[in-house]
């Protein structure tokens, strides 16, 4: 994969993570000021956070078997536009009613990009690199989270440079709309690299447009390896019986329970450990824990620059060490970071050590981002067989995005009612149980061709 169109397929196509990871973290430091605006109750803050990842969760279970109907591109397509007009609704809202309306319009849009994305990458990518160029797609949410914790941080600091131009935005009036609205400048520019983006051919081949499949792998890697390709997916297409849209009793045949066993289990735990509280709620949990209003803002830009680098060496070892070696690894890791920050926090607020607290949490974002997070999504589109894959996607999907609502949604209550030495002491022990059983059913899947993957972890009769 070294022609320079096939690179800049796929980095567009990452860009989709980018607006995910970019959208979703602006209510992070948003967050503090609407909370105090429209005086949310404990369970409203939770709902505030999690209604994007309800809708994201509906989005989910469409987005897959949308993909298969209309095109992986399409669905990426329509992302963006969802993305430009959910940041207008959030950022324009004068309730609360309707900045959860903008919050839940995203979600469909994060759904979305979350199914259809990796699926694209997975499907361009030779072998030797489909770890790796599939972990692009986490690198670019990572990035995205980033910029939008720094994004919120300049503009309250923006506030106190006494220039003219910067008065007429009315930052201190407005910080919150403006950290919401900007969202809307990423997704235009997307909506425009996606003219420049062919659809799957995967998804060509196997609505039976072969021709336009072998064009596009052409252009991308060459003719041998089209050719090579096109073969691999009509052996594979061959073993196939029945309709060519799959529907969810294809999904819990004997030989296919396995795969998906692997797929609910890391999709279970890599949210059930709390890294969407911590990226949610970041803010609040350093001010939480004794750190001062500005301390706390910039302590979230900490997380956001630890979580980038940590998947950057996820992107540089995955196609190197492995899936499995990552995985075990970070999962311990987050165990043993979460243990820390548990114990940062003491048996109350005047107890709190906010320097053990931003240690251990460093450390779980850490290990989370060389580990179960990027690397799940590599999974999700490695194991499925190719008739089932996006429908698969979904369903995997929809459990993992299920655990993150809820771990959202209940986070306020935890906090209030259990305090945060109980609250990640509780996701430490999520992260050990996770690791005995990943250690139990994972398997290893790098360098690996879909259809050979599929021959070896898909029982064919």
């Amino acid at each position: 994969m070294n022609g320079r169109r096939a690179i800049g397929t796929v980095l567009i196509v990452a860009l989709s993570g980018f607006l995910m990871g970019f959208d979703g973290s602006l209510i992070t430091g948003a967050f503090v000021f609407v909370k105090e605006k429209f005086d949310l109750s404990i369970l409203s803050q939770g709902w505030a956070n999690a209604s994007l990842v309800f809708t994201a969760t509906i989005a989910i279970f469409v987005a897959g078997p949308l993909a298969d109907r209309v095109g992986r591109r399409t669905v990426l397509r329509a992302a963006a536009i969802v993305f430009f007009f959910s940041a207008i609704v959030a950022a324009a809202a004068h309730s609360m009613l309707a900045l959860i309306a903008g919050r839940m319009l995203s979600g469909f849009g994060v759904g979305a990009v979350l199914v259809a994305g990796p699926m694209y990458i997975a499907e361009i990518s030779p072998p030797a690199l489909r770890g790796r160029m599939v972990t692009l797609n986490q690198l670019f949410i990572v990035l995205g989270i980033a910029l939008a914790f720094i994004s919120n941080y300049l503009i309250i600091h923006l506030e106190n440079f006494h220039f003219a131009w910067l008065a007429s935005l009315r930052l201190a009036d407005w910080n919150w709309r403006w950290m919401l609205g900007i969202g809307a400048g990423p997704a235009l520019v997307y909506l425009f690299a996606l003219l420049f983006v062919p659809e799957s051919p995967r998804w060509l081949a196997m609505h039976g447009r072969l021709d336009a499949a072998r064009r596009i792998l052409t252009r991308l890697h060459g003719a041998a390896f089209a050719e090579r390709e096109l073969t691999e997916l009509r052996d594979s297409l061959a073993h196939e019986t029945g309709p060519r849209e799959a529907t969810l009793r294809d999904l819990w045949v004997p030989e296919l329970r396995g795969v998906l066993l692997i797929g609910i289990v890391v999709g279970i735990f890599q949210q059930i450990t709390g890294i969407s509280s911590v990226l949610a709620y970041a803010t609040v949990i350093f001010e939480h824990a004794g750190a001062g209003a500005d301390a706390s803002f910039m302590q979230t830009v900490y997380v956001g620059l630890v979580n980038l680098v940590f998947t950057v060496l996820a992107f540089l070892l995955i196609d190197k060490v492995g899936r499995r070696p990552l995985m075990l690894f970070g999962m311990a890791g987050m165990a043993a970071s979460l243990a820390l920050a548990a114990h940062g926090f003491g048996s109350g607020a005047d107890a709190s050590n906010p320097v053990l607290v931003l240690t251990g949490l460093l450390g779980f974002v850490a290990s989370f981002a060389t580990s179960i997070g990027p690397v799940m999504w590599v999974l999700f589109s490695e194991i499925f067989p190719n008739r089932v894959r996006a429908l698969a996607i979904s369903c995997v999907g929809l459990v993992n995005s299920v655990v993150c609502f809820l771990v959202q949604l209940l986070f306020p209550w935890q906090m209030e009612r259990f305090g945060g030495a109980t609250t990640f002491a509780i996701y430490g022990v999520c992260a050990l149980v996770g690791l005995l059983l990943l250690a139990k059913v994972l398997p290893e899947t790098r360098g690996r061709s879909l259809e050979e993957l599929e021959q070896s972890l898909v029982r064919h009769g």
